[in-house]
């Protein structure tokens, strides 16, 4: 930039600034060097700029996201008389879909369509990109099915925006149509199934893109990644973890990220340390995982000495920072430590406090034994007080057999969570350990309405790379009957183990 500028002063100098070719051609070496600046000082320096010139600033622009100052730049040029050609089109279409404006979208496709330029592929994608952007799924798929000719990247842009909409049985349905699919197709799938929780059909489809033989990339391992959190799908994470080594993907952070927490949530928080111990570069979110995933797994004393580790960098914690922070606090009870950092935030962060903050500090206060504090704590915290805060003061309460205390949190979770049967099962305990056996049956009676309503729990576990889901009460499975007569044998042996010992007790 500094050479550019010395050779404007020449053209300058011998005034050659009115010439658009010559500015055109600094214009697109400020668009290289992201100097926008003085792209956009250039252009006012030509009094009568033609289309290639106004076609550089408007792709500049583009590249900047400036996407109002890029129609504007479009409106003057028409105002001036000077007609879009197919190089205009592409980037102010692009600007469209970045405002998220349908109306503007369907003036400009107005314009493309009087121009005649709608006969090119590159903007017919950019035309079927834009309405999916604005969410006018309708019109793009009216701009796709009049398309002369389609590529992979027109399937891919009609495919996100059923799979924006969350319409993953009409994205299933075009994707098993499309003649071609590239890398970015199976990504999307996945990375959908993910989003709508359907995590059994995503691994299916990544299963099924190696199948192909397309070789996943670093976003198609980040896609994945949470779907073998939410399964518990180890085996499929360490090869992950194998195959990004392999190919060099474990210098991206966020792929590092998502393997951390991968592991630290599946119980392998040795290996999410090891690869947080070797990543190239870590971000807040590197930090955070961490931190939390030691504090879950009772590692609290090592958690706060990454804290400490932490203040030594240019990384400033965020309130995700002290969320782990504050719950290895929790599970060590470490009452003035957690005190002391939750004070901090506000003190030498300047971070907001949450709810879950005060969550976290409650479930100190409760774990040791300051239910009164922990309940004037409720009283004054400066938003309403959610589920979590009660059914922590509530747990609390049954560890220190505080009943007075439990029912006060009892009736607000009744209030938040009617149908949460635990609730119910916590308080009867909570009587049953006072004495208090009115309580219990009351209780009770109330639970036994909840039960008949409640929705099954599930469970996962991989075996052999493939992830069976189990239903409470369900026989559906072609095993179910094995897995009955496995139950019901180890059952027999604990009721034999249990008689043989009563009788060697009598002996």
């Amino acid at each position: 930039m500094g050479t550019l500028k010395k050779i404007h002063s020449q053209i300058i100098k011998f005034s050659l600034s009115e010439s658009n070719y010559l500015v055109k051609k600094m214009v697109n070496i400020c668009d290289q060097h992201e100097h926008i600046g003085y792209a956009k000082l250039l252009f006012k320096e030509v009094s009568e700029p033609n289309i290639y010139l106004y076609n550089a600033v408007i792709k500049a622009h583009t590249h900047k996201h400036l996407n109002s100052f890029t129609v504007y730049l479009y409106k003057q040029m028409l105002k001036e008389g000077i007609f879009p050609d197919n190089f205009t089109y592409p980037f102010v279409i692009r600007s469209c879909g970045g405002l998220s404006c349908l109306h503007l979208s369907k003036q400009v496709h107005g314009h493309v369509f009087k121009s005649g330029a709608q006969s090119n592929t590159v903007i017919e994608n950019s035309l079927l990109d834009m309405y999916v952007k604005c969410d006018g799924i309708d019109e793009g798929h009216k701009v796709f099915d009049e398309m002369p000719q389609r590529d992979v990247i027109s399937w891919n842009s009609l495919l996100y925006g059923y799979i924006k909409l969350g319409q993953m049985k009409k994205a299933r349905q075009l994707f098993d149509e499309m003649p071609e699919r590239s890398v970015v197709s199976w990504t999307a799938m996945i990375s959908g199934y993910a989003r709508v929780g359907s995590n059994t059909d995503a691994l299916q489809i990544f299963h099924m893109m190696q199948m192909a033989g397309v070789k996943p990339d670093w976003i198609s391992l980040l896609s994945v990644l949470p779907v073998c959190t939410q399964l518990g799908s180890l085996e499929l994470g360490n090869w992950i973890h194998f195959y990004a080594e392999k190919n060099g993907f474990l210098q991206r952070t966020s792929l590092c990220n998502a393997l951390i927490e991968m592991y630290a949530k599946s119980g392998n928080i040795d290996q999410a340390r090891q690869v947080f111990d070797k990543m190239p570069e870590r971000d807040v979110i590197s930090w955070s995982t961490m931190l939390t995933g030691l504090a879950n797994h009772g590692k609290a004393h090592e958690a706060i000495q990454l804290f400490h580790e932490m203040q030594k960098t240019k990384i400033k914690p965020n309130e995700i920072t002290f969320v782990g922070l504050l719950s290895a606090c929790a599970h060590a009870g470490l009452l003035q430590d957690g005190l002391k950092y939750f004070n901090s935030m506000t003190t030498d962060y300047n971070i907001d406090l949450g709810i879950e903050h005060y969550g976290c500090l409650i479930d100190l206060l409760g774990r040791t034994g300051c239910i009164d504090q922990a309940f004037g704590l409720i009283k004054t915290m400066p938003m309403k007080p959610d589920s979590a805060i009660w059914g922590s003061l509530l747990s609390a309460c049954r560890i220190k057999g505080n009943a007075d205390m439990a029912v006060i949190a009892m009736e607000h979770l009744l209030e938040l969570e009617p149908d949460d049967v635990g609730n119910y099962v916590l308080l009867s305990n909570i009587y049953a350990d006072a004495g208090r056996w009115d309580g219990v049956s009351r209780v009770r009676k109330l639970m036994r309405g909840k039960i008949m309503g409640r929705k099954p729990g599930s469970s996962a576990i991989e075996v052999d790379n493939v992830v069976e889901e189990f239903v409470s009460s369900d026989e559906s499975k072609p095993f179910s009957r094995d897995i009955y007569l496995m139950l019901w044998l180890l059952a027999l042996h604990q009721t034999t183990s249990e008689i043989m010992a009563g009788e060697m007790l009598d002996f």
